[in-house]
């Protein structure tokens, strides 16, 4: 594996130094190794909803979009108020509960309330 950040543009971990800068083979962004070894520092993730406001724990949410539940045939639909979310590491980025269980889900279908 390779000890070099994954790329900020498209998140692949194909990424090799070139000079003072960091270069993505896949998509072939560039951007200063100084940057990158600062952002490694700073552990916090930033997680912002469809609209582009940034989602904190324990913020209120609403779904923009009617979500099939994978592996059920519950339906999560458009305007369900999802209180106290928590902000989580991975392609899911909130975890909530509500009436019908836990759920995993991506921020892009979400806005905060």
């Amino acid at each position: 594996m390779s000890s070099f950040p994954a790329c900020p543009q498209c998140g692949l971990e194909n990424t090799y130094p070139d000079g003072d800068n960091l270069v993505c083979a896949d998509c072939g962004f560039e951007w200063p190794a100084q940057a990158a070894a600062s952002e490694d520092d700073n552990d916090e993730r930033i997680v912002k909803d469809s609209v582009g406001n940034i989602l904190a724990d324990g913020d209120a949410v609403v779904l923009i979009k009617d979500l099939k539940v994978k592996g059920s045939s519950t339906t999560l639909k458009q305007g369900t108020k999802i209180k106290s979310i928590r902000i989580v590491g991975g392609d899911h980025e909130v975890d909530c509960k509500m009436d019908g269980g836990n759920f995993m889900l991506k921020a892009c279908y979400l806005r905060k309330a």
